[in-house]
């Protein structure tokens, strides 16, 4: 039966995990956040650590993720009591995966057992990384995103990947726990004592943190090169319920002309805007597509921005993507970039014909086609890998970008769904450790917020606030050489999942040999 107390410590889990990440921003709760439910795991069986682990999940998500009600509410067009179950269901979905670890972990700190400074960290990111491709992907609030205002500890992304720092984070609290837990006693009646192995492990772990800090404090101490790339950023703050309304059609167009002319000031080599910036499809209507080709020529500068393209028309039915597209300064289309990872349940419906009733719950569905390319954008200034809306969150998918060529990574989006929720600045953090894991800067230009740049090595050169105009220009400084984490991907996160398997399958025949000893 499940205590009152145990309850308490796996719910204290999850809210440190909320304090974590933005907008509260206290990452060092991070480190720690994980102890209580480890605590609470002890002696427990499998089932009661599934239970344990899954009301920590679900504090976690549903505190990081509660936006999202919002977004089908208030601009999705579905009813509240749905909006708020599917949070819900979404929720218990991502607390699974804590669940699936907190029963794992159990299994594992059973005599004979590994130090859960070992356990922890390998067992969490195998997790993480599937869920971050499982169903689609949802890889949000990824433990070591909340560390992303810690730039020594964060510089290793560019080895391993974000799944590194969520590694160190998770054996900070496998540490602590070690540590602070009578787990590990040579008897039942004795105090707690360490056994060898821990300690070994507590040591090594300290040296692996100290090296990470050490290898982050050289990357930051690094002569930092002057810009070469003068980048303008324009967030049009434009409402999303007259964004696409045709009567708001010129209002919309003049607000992204008349920022992008005073940015000119500054005589920018590329001018970005946000994801549908343009109000229409570009290459269908005619008259506004020759005009915003037109006023590429009159700023005489790169011009890119998103927009929705008509693709390939089958069966009397024309395609749609959601697109990038950049402009010449002659006002000649150089390159367009089709989305690839859709948003589910945003721009198409998984299994429509099994889910045909969602169409008609859900106002606000787009139906778009996915891209296939992985599009370079050549410019004589930069490179530019450009990612639409929440692809910036999929690591893998960014590096094939940086993989191909690019060594500037451009970020168009559309944030005004999440409204002054905690999302805008959860969606601008993540950016932060592709700019790390790939050592290439992110230009970011989002409707309402947050847009700005960051550097090679993740500082925030500059940001807006949400729901304001701005035009900000920035010179920076283009990646030169790829990282490892660009060349080899997230060989990490599978080291880990090997890892957890090997333990899982030892863990097995240790107990098969037990239960076959006579006597």
């Amino acid at each position: 039966m499940l205590k009152k107390t145990d309850l308490i410590s796996a719910s204290a889990s999850g809210c440190l995990l909320v304090l974590a990440f933005p907008r509260f921003d206290f990452y060092p709760f991070a480190w720690i956040a994980l102890v209580p439910l480890l605590i609470a795991l002890q002696g427990k069986n499998s089932r009661t650590a599934l239970y344990l682990g899954l009301l920590t999940g679900f504090v976690y998500f549903a505190g990081t993720i509660y936006w999202m009600y919002h977004s089908m509410y208030y601009y999705g067009g579905v009813p509240l009591i749905i909006s708020v179950l599917i949070l819900v269901c979404l929720s218990l979905y991502l607390a699974l995966y804590p669940a699936v670890f907190s029963m794992l972990f159990n299994y594992l700190s059973a005599k004979p057992s590994v130090p859960a400074v070992l356990t922890v960290p390998v067992l969490w990111v195998s997790l993480e990384y599937i869920r971050t491709y499982a169903l689609t992907g949802f890889p949000w609030s990824i433990l070591g995103y909340s560390q992303y205002k810690f730039l020594p500890l964060v510089q290793v992304a560019d080895i391993t990947g974000v799944y590194g720092v969520s590694f160190l984070v998770a054996a900070i609290n496998g540490a602590v726990y070690d540590i602070t837990s009578c787990r590990f006693r040579r008897s039942d009646n004795e105090t707690c004592s360490f056994r060898r192995p821990v300690t070994v492990s507590i040591i090594l772990f300290i040296l692996i943190i100290i090296a990470s800090l050490t290898y982050g404090m050289g990357k930051l101490n690094q002569p930092f090169k002057p810009g070469n790339v003068k980048v303008s950023v324009i967030q049009g703050n434009i409402r999303q319920d007259i964004k696409w309304d045709s009567s708001f059609q010129r209002q919309v167009i003049d607000t992204y002309k008349r920022l992008s002319t005073r940015a000119m000031s500054l005589r920018p080599h590329i001018i970005i805007w946000p994801e549908s910036a343009v109000p229409f499809v570009f290459g269908y209507d005619k008259p506004l597509t020759e005009e915003i080709s037109g006023f590429s020529k009159e700023i005489k500068s790169h011009l890119l921005f998103g927009g929705v393209i008509v693709r390939n028309s089958e069966k009397e039915k024309s395609s749609l993507s959601n697109s990038a597209i950049l402009l010449s300064p002659e006002g000649k289309v150089i390159s367009v970039y089709d989305k690839i990872h859709l948003v589910p349940y945003g721009e198409y419906v998984p299994l429509r014909e099994f889910f045909p009733f969602i169409d008609k719950m859900v106002t606000a569905i787009g139906d778009f086609v996915d891209g296939e390319e992985h599009t370079v954008m050549v410019t004589p200034f930069a490179k530019i890998g450009n990612l639409i809306c929440y692809e910036i969150i999929f690591p893998g998918l960014v590096r094939k970008f940086v993989d191909e060529g690019a060594d500037l990574l451009v970020t168009i989006t559309n944030d005004a769904w999440f409204g002054r929720t905690a999302a805008p600045y959860q969606h601008f953090s993540m950016a932060v450790f592709r700019a790390i894991e790939n050592r290439v800067p992110v230009a970011r230009a989002a409707n309402t917020g947050v847009s700005g740049f960051i550097d090679t090595r993740g500082r925030i050169m500059s940001k807006s606030d949400i729901f304001v105009e701005a035009a900000m220009t920035q010179e920076i400084t283009t990646g030169k050489d790829k990282s490892i984490y660009t060349r080899y991907g997230d060989v990490f996160a599978w080291g880990c999942i090997a890892v957890s398997v090997f333990m899982l399958f030892n863990k097995v025949i240790i107990e098969r040999k037990k239960k076959y000893q006579p006597g």
